[in-house]
């Protein structure tokens, strides 16, 4: 089992979600796969991209900034 695998998709980074997201269109883009495994690869891809969405919402909201009269803007370097 990959290293991404075992990890529960809170404890994975954005790259590892991505690299598994490649994983599953990956499988299902094989001939050989059967109906049954691409009913479960698409399960797996719609985890990961709730998973993807989910993170990238927070890290969102972390970028937010609030000025001196309460007002919030986005982070600007």
């Amino acid at each position: 089992m990959a290293k991404a695998e075992e990890q529960t998709l809170e404890e994975q980074t954005l790259e590892e979600l991505f690299a598994g997201l490649e994983e599953v269109i990956d499988g299902m883009e094989r001939q050989e796969v059967s109906l049954e495994e691409s009913f479960k690869l698409y399960h797996r891809g719609m985890e990961l991209l709730k998973s993807c969405n989910d993170r990238l919402d927070k890290i969102e909201k972390k970028m937010l900034v609030l000025d001196e009269e309460g007002e919030v803007h986005e982070f600007e370097q």
